[in-house]
């Protein structure tokens, strides 16, 4: 395995402005995380804070032994109680087998900083992943793409839970799973390890009670021996750790809200894209009600529904944070703070959308007596397999153009080269040539009706549409000819640019655990990453 960082053609203004230190957009963040000091400076910043450590790691055995984590897991949960450790954390959604390979590139991200920084910090520095198990958006989890031949294909699992029910409160219809389960790799060609892969997804599935149930333990497996901690911010037993916090939060919401506001407008003055709408009375928390999550913003002294589904006074409010606190969630700004209030922060890991709407949130995290912590884009890979290497070499094509920019342009110059002159060419000629031999014939009737003027120019369209069609019919047929050659083009640009995007927002892992199993993630997590570079290829 060869690993090779790289830049890309992001034309994102925050990650190139972030990156590169403007300072304009470092004053919306408590730290520059690309400082030489800055790890040490943070957790100097973290003494001054107390946590619930020894409830908290409490909660983290209880629910990662019910998904199956390695004894790794449960000794850096332990390493938890010390009041010297801190945490490295980010977070995704507990997608189906994982979802995405971007939310592996985080862990692999969180991991890796941990790692690095425990052997400078001299601490305990924990790896930390967050599932947003309470977020209701199931169309965004319940699906996983897979190739067949050139295309990727979408294979979603149906439940028949409320719209607004949480991930964390899906319970798995098991049967109709095994059944998706099955259907979905079928897909993939049988290699040495496709048995194995199915009776441990089998075997998953089996244990597991909810979606985030699966994904953990899939996780724990993908990631065995590493040390990872999983939280899932939907689990009843972290709720009842958050009651005081969700106490703080509501008494000091208008301070949220309005600093969170004023921050956005800041932002977008200075021409960043904030992917977040947020106003003055945003309540910013979610309350369960009839098995749905219902957003609520303020009105006055009461907090509604945002499509007046209920209504609370503030004291209600605060006494379901006292005594059912299972019953309330976050949204995307009070998320970071309720992490932030769990755990001993030296740093987070975000997607470049995720640390855009973090900007907005320096002067939230005050209101509640805290400092942001340093906020870092996660590790973008893109993994590389050598039948897409050797069809680089054949067509002589550029691997981080081919990332960057895909390849349609070299997949229609390489047609057009296998003519002495290329159709686009003749066909231009072509038309060009009948255009000026037909001039005379419509200059005759200048002095002619308009009947037949109109006439000659239409005579002149039907020339160049049989041009046209022509030129199409010896294009076809040249596709035809290379059929196999352009599929070749097609296999590239569904591997490294799909749907001219980037892999890991589309790929799943599971296709390349079935080709190579699992140690190969070892690799990756052994490798020492530099923080400013945008992206590495994953050569296998």
């Amino acid at each position: 395995m060869r690993i090779e960082s790289q830049r890309l053609d992001l034309h994102n203004k925050f990650i190139m402005d972030y990156q590169g230190e403007v300072q304009g957009l470092l004053e919306h963040f408590d730290y520059n995380p690309y400082n030489q000091n800055v790890f040490e400076e943070r957790k100097n910043d973290l003494a001054e804070h107390k946590f619930q450590r020894d409830a908290l790691a409490d909660v983290l055995t209880s629910i990662n032994q019910r998904w199956l984590a390695s004894e790794a897991t449960h000794h850096n949960i332990d390493r938890l109680r010390d009041e010297n450790s801190v945490v490295v954390i980010g977070g995704q959604q507990a997608g189906i087998l994982t979802g995405p390979l971007y939310t592996i590139n985080k862990i692999v991200s969180i991991l890796s900083l941990a790692k690095q920084q425990e052997e400078l910090l001299g601490v305990p520095v924990l790896p930390v992943f967050w599932i947003a198990g309470e977020d209701h958006d199931f169309d965004e989890v319940n699906h996983i793409y897979l190739p067949d031949q050139t295309e990727l294909h979408k294979y979603p699992i149906n439940d028949d839970h409320k719209e607004r029910t949480s991930v964390s409160n899906r319970k798995l219809d098991k049967e109709q799973a095994f059944v998706w389960l099955e259907a979905t790799l079928r897909s993939l060609q049988e290699t040495a390890y496709t048995k194995e892969l199915l009776h441990t997804l089998r075997d998953k599935l089996w244990k597991a009670n909810t979606f985030v149930d699966f994904f953990a333990s899939f996780v724990h497996d993908i990631f065995a021996d590493t040390g990872i901690i999983l939280v899932d911010s939907g689990d009843a037993e972290v709720r009842q750790l958050e009651s005081a916090y969700f106490h703080e939060i509501i008494v000091k919401q208008p301070e949220i809200s309005q600093s969170v506001y004023r921050s956005l407008h800041s932002m977008r003055t200075k021409g960043y894209h904030v992917s977040v709408d947020a106003n003055e009375h945003d309540g910013h928390l979610f309350v369960e009600q009839d098995g749905e999550r219902i957003l609520l913003q303020r009105d006055g002294q009461n907090w509604v529904g945002k499509n007046k589904e209920c209504q609370y006074t503030n004291q209600e409010l605060l006494e379901i944070a006292k005594n059912t606190p299972n019953r309330l969630s976050n949204n995307v700004v009070t998320r970071p703070l309720m992490q932030e209030l769990l755990f001993p922060t030296l740093a987070f890991f975000a997607g470049p959308s995720e640390a855009a709407y973090w900007s907005i949130l320096k002067n939230a995290f005050h209101s509640i007596s805290l400092k942001m912590p340093p906020v870092l884009p996660r590790v973008s890979l893109t993994l590389v397999e050598q039948k897409t290497v050797k069809l680089l070499n054949k067509y002589n094509i550029d691997p981080n153009s081919a990332i960057n920019y895909g390849i349609q342009a070299e997949k229609q110059n390489w047609l057009s080269a296998q003519t002495n002159r290329p159709i686009q060419e003749i066909t231009n000629q072509l038309k060009e040539t009948i255009s000026q031999g037909h001039q005379p014939l419509r200059d005759l009737t200048k002095d002619l009706t308009d009947d037949i003027s109109q006439y000659a120019d239409k005579n002149l369209q039907l020339l160049l549409q049989q041009v046209d069609q022509l030129s199409k019919r010896l294009n076809k047929e040249f596709s035809n000819k290379y059929h196999v050659q352009l599929k070749e083009f097609d296999y590239i640009q569904m591997h490294l640019k799909p749907d001219n995007g980037l892999q890991e927002r589309i790929w799943n892992i599971t296709y390349f655990l079935n080709l190579h199993g699992f140690e190969w993630i070892k690799h990756i997590n052994s490798y020492t990453f530099d923080w400013k570079e945008q992206h590495y290829i994953v050569y296998f």
